[in-house]
């Protein structure tokens, strides 16, 4: 039985022109001990689905379809009491902006402190002592446990942040994008970080990113998410090796390769469909140069051949009777 297994998703975001379907029908799931990348362009749906994983949708988002297994149980059908039990303990999230995310008029230390004793019975001296491991898991020193978020660098502030999600070791933490306001060199050491925990902890991980090349090197299998829809979902380095679909294709383009002779960046044309009225047929195909007419009719299916899932008809082609 698999640690996470999401089964046909589908969350909406009420408008005034009706609901924008933000993801659509999204089924995936994660063993133990993995590490899972959920990537795409701004808009495509993946912090929605990660906040819809961890039941933390508010108004004006909400799941219109689908199920959440966690150890086999329903996240979608949880009380919030029951989720609260369930958060931190068993699965915890890192926001995009740890500078946003923490709370800048208390110090480390009492962040980490509230966590716990909203979760647990622990003793004051219990509570000090875990923060100060999880602090030096993180490789910073305990005795920034007195210091507050603006007193620490950008790199820091979000190994505090993976530090809190680590403090009653979770068997799942899910990332929404944690290395996008870092440079390159921060980027680089914090994913080695989430890797070696992870290696040390055994926890599985949900990455959300929109740089393919972050997580090249770290995660074992690799979702590409367009307009609310997985489109791709591989083991990485097969999703690198042989991208099947254009739009993973097109992502590949876009970003340098430290390999080889240099080559030509290239974007992908045109804009992602409106979410509230989506277009006939392929959602990718009024921005693909190899769409045909089948494509613009007949929306294709997500088809898995030997472990690696595509969402296209010019891989999938349909079969008519």
């Amino acid at each position: 039985m698999s640690l996470l297994e999401v089964n046909d998703l589908s969350v909406d975001y009420a408008t005034p022109s009706g609901p924008a379907h933000a993801v659509s029908h999204v089924s995936l799931t994660l063993e133990a001990g993995e590490f899972l990348a959920i990537v795409g362009e701004s808009g495509c749906g993946k912090t929605t689905l990660l906040f819809a994983i961890a039941q933390l949708l508010t108004y004006p988002a909400s799941v219109t379809g689908g199920s959440v297994l966690f150890n086999n149980v329903d996240m979608v059908s949880l009380k919030k009491e029951e989720l609260r039990e369930r958060r931190w303990r068993d699965i915890s999230v890192v926001m995009q902006s740890a500078m946003n995310a923490l709370n800048p008029t208390l110090s480390i230390g009492a962040q980490l402190a509230d966590a716990c004793r909203a979760h647990t019975d622990w003793n004051d001296e219990r509570i000090t002592a875990r923060s100060a491991e999880v602090l030096q898991m993180v490789s910073i020193d305990p005795v920034h446990l007195g210091s507050y978020p603006f007193q620490l660098s950008g790199g820091m502030r979000q190994r505090a942040m993976i530090a809190m999600a680590l403090l009653l070791e979770p068997q799942l933490v899910m990332m929404d994008e944690p290395t996008s306001a870092l440079d390159v060199v921060a980027q680089r050491s914090l994913m080695r970080q989430i890797e070696d925990l992870r290696q040390r902890l055994g926890f599985s991980v949900i990455f959300v990113t929109h740089d393919m090349s972050v997580v090249s090197h770290f995660s074992d299998r690799l979702a590409v998410m367009y307009a609310g829809e997985v489109v791709e979902l591989g083991s990485t380095r097969e999703v690198f090796d042989q991208s099947r679909h254009p739009y993973t294709q097109g992502l590949m383009e876009a970003f340098p390769s430290l390999l080889g002779a240099p080559r030509g960046l290239t974007g992908i044309a045109g804009n992602p469909p409106s979410l509230v009225e989506p277009p006939p047929g392929c959602l990718f195909a009024p921005r693909c140069k190899f769409a045909f007419d089948t494509c613009r009719v007949l929306a294709p299916e997500l088809v898995e051949r030997d472990g690696h899932a595509t969402r296209c008809h010019l891989v999938n082609p349909v079969v008519v009777a």
